[in-house]
Parts: structure tokens; C-alpha cells; sequence
């Protein structure tokens, strides 16, 4: 039996504390959050106790973390976890400090544990379906990517105060996604915002809307579109194109049932937000990093990959600021 300590009990902990007790072989030990209610609650629908984050990595017993609380603690536990010889899932970011991801990735290497960062959208069926199509040839090389993602409303301003801006919290999944699809690395960004959707957003120093485009290595393109409200609902979807032709990962709605009438041809809206997009990708990221566990095999996403996403959130935020393009 796998024991597993589970820091956050927020929207993002419920969900993936549900996940977790569904693996075969493994047991939700500890829930650790400073609410203690919330703490408790999940705790009991679980089966576990509510722990402290010292006697969670003063239990030899503990074999694995799942970190999903706020990102300012996600470096001081990913670094203790290490020191403890303990798995390690924590959702993205790393940090907001290009320096401490760093840092946390070389402890993670020292240790020699195992880490995944949870970019769920590696694990989307529907994205990881087109992934496999361009890795078998099926577009020929790929030349170009264009992304689009698009939330459906803006969060709390008190939220972006500490967020670390739009491109280390919301377009750094993206970020992760071009270098997932490319299997490139970029060697210029170009990035740009706006205020558009609510002008309370430049008062905490940050856009709601951008447009970022990014040179590779190879010498490939991608642009990347993002704006925090679609008012049709949570827009995730990617186009590749390839000498022999183009591959598109769509959205995903709630129903596929579609009304033809005289006066219209009318489907779903997509899926609300990113807990009902990214349901089933959830649950598989989290049976790929106990599977991986087991199997001492690669993890999907490892820390390396968030430091690398990490740097070009920062790119990203220096061009905007800067307003320049930023060599990499």
C-alpha cells in the first residue's frame, strides 16, 4: 500500500484527493490545509486525517505527495518531499521565481525522487490524441502552431494580485503545450496585452488579453492567443500545421447532440471551465504518476518541464513589459 499526503484542500485538491483514492494500492494518509474545515471535510470523505505539514515528512511511511495548495508554499515543499525521499506531484507552478524553480528542480535531481508538475493538458484525450498523430508522421514535419485558450470570466482581482501575472498562471500551460507539440524549444518570444475585459485588472499590474509568438530552434512559428472571458464558455484548442497538412484538437462540450431546424444549426456551447475540460484528463495524469511510480518509468511532465515553461512565462512578461522582443 501506497501512502500519500495530500497538501490543499481547495478546488484542485477535492479533485485530484478524488482521483488519487481511486488507484489500486494506494491509500490517502494525510490532508493538510490551513482552513481547518476544509481540511477536515475532505478528510473524512476520504478516510484519511488531517496532518500537519512537519509531521507529514516526519512519517517514514508517507511514500508521496500530491501538492495542490497556494503556489507561494509549492518550492518549500517540493524541496522537503526531496529531502524526505518522497514522490512528488505538485500543480503548476513551480514558483513564480524563475531562481527557486531552479533550485527546486536541482534538489529534485540531487534526491533522485521522482516529480511530476501537473500540466494536465499532456493527458487530454483529445489533445494527446493529436500529439501521437503528428509524432507518427501524419502532417509531416510540423512548421506551425497556433493555440488558442480562452477562459470564461476573470478571477478575483485579489487572485491576480498574487498570481504572478497572465503568463506564469494562465499561459504557462500553453507554454507547455508548445513545447509538448513542437518538441522544440523556443529561441525568441515576442509578447503583447491589454486590458480588455476589465479595467480593475490593470490596476494590479497585469493584462487580461494577450497575444504572444514564439521563433524555435528549427526555425518553426507558434502564436498563442489568450483572454480571460469567452463568453460562450472555456475555448482549449490548438491547430498544427505540417508539410502534408494540418491536425486540429477542438473543444469539448457536454453533449455532441446537434438541432437542425429551418431557422438553425445549433450544438452544446463548450464545457463551462477547466474542472469539466480537463475532468478525464485529470484522472488519467493522476493514474500515469502512480503507474510511473511503480514502473520506475519517466514521469510525463517532469520538474524540468515547469522550469522550462517557468522561463517562458518570464519571456513572455519581460517582452510585454519591455516591449521588445526577448532572445532566449
Amino acid at each position: 500500500m501506497t501512502d500519500v499526503a495530500i497538501f490543499g484542500a481547495g478546488r484542485i485538491g477535492k479533485i485530484h484527493a478524488g482521483n488519487l483514492v481511486q488507484q489500486p494500492g494506494v491509500r490517502l494518509r494525510y490532508v493538510v490545509d490551513p482552513d481547518a474545515g476544509a481540511a477536515g471535510a475532505l478528510a473524512a470523505r476520504h478516510g484519511a486525517s488531517v496532518g500537519t505539514v512537519d509531521g507529514v515528512f516526519a512519517d517514514a511511511g508517507v511514500r508521496a505527495v500530491v501538492i495542490a495548495s497556494s503556489t507561494d508554499t509549492h518550492a518549500d515543499l517540493i524541496e522537503r518531499a526531496a529531502a524526505a525521499g518522497m514522490a512528488i506531484f505538485c500543480e503548476k507552478p513551480v514558483d513564480l521565481s524563475l531562481a527557486r524553480a531552479r533550485a527546486c528542480a536541482d534538489a529534485v535531481g540531487r534526491a533522485g525522487v521522482p516529480c511530476l508538475i501537473g500540466f494536465q493538458r499532456r493527458h487530454d484525450p483529445t489533445f494527446a490524441a493529436a500529439h501521437a498523430r503528428i509524432e507518427a508522421g501524419e502532417i509531416g514535419d510540423p512548421e506551425m502552431l497556433i493555440v488558442t485558450s480562452r477562459d470564461p470570466g476573470l478571477p478575483p482581482v485579489e487572485y491576480l494580485k498574487r498570481s504572478g501575472g497572465i503568463f506564469k498562471d494562465m499561459l504557462i500551460h500553453d507554454f507547455d503545450v508548445f513545447r509538448w507539440i513542437l518538441a522544440d524549444d523556443a529561441v525568441s518570444v515576442y509578447a503583447t496585452g491589454s486590458c480588455l475585459t476589465d479595467p480593475a485588472v490593470a490596476s494590479v499590474g497585469d493584462v487580461d488579453a494577450t497575444a504572444v509568438t514564439i521563433r524555435t530552434k528549427k526555425g518553426r512559428l507558434a502564436q498563442i492567443n489568450t483572454i480571460r472571458r469567452a463568453a460562450y464558455g472555456y475555448d482549449q484548442r490548438f491547430e498544427a500545421i505540417g508539410a502534408k497538412g494540418m491536425l486540429q484538437a477542438g473543444n469539448h462540450r457536454p453533449t455532441e447532440v446537434v438541432a437542425w431546424t429551418a431557422e438553425s444549426v445549433s450544438a452544446d456551447k463548450p464545457e463551462h471551465f477547466f474542472l469539466e475540460r480537463y475532468r478525464a484528463a485529470y484522472a488519467l495524469e493522476m493514474a500515469h504518476f502512480f503507474d510511473a511510480i511503480a514502473k520506475r518509468s519517466p514521469m510525463s511532465t517532469s520538474i524540468d518541464d515547469g522550469v522550462k515553461a517557468l522561463e517562458l512565462a518570464e519571456a513572455a512578461t519581460v517582452s510585454w513589459r519591455e516591449k521588445r522582443i526577448v532572445e532566449l
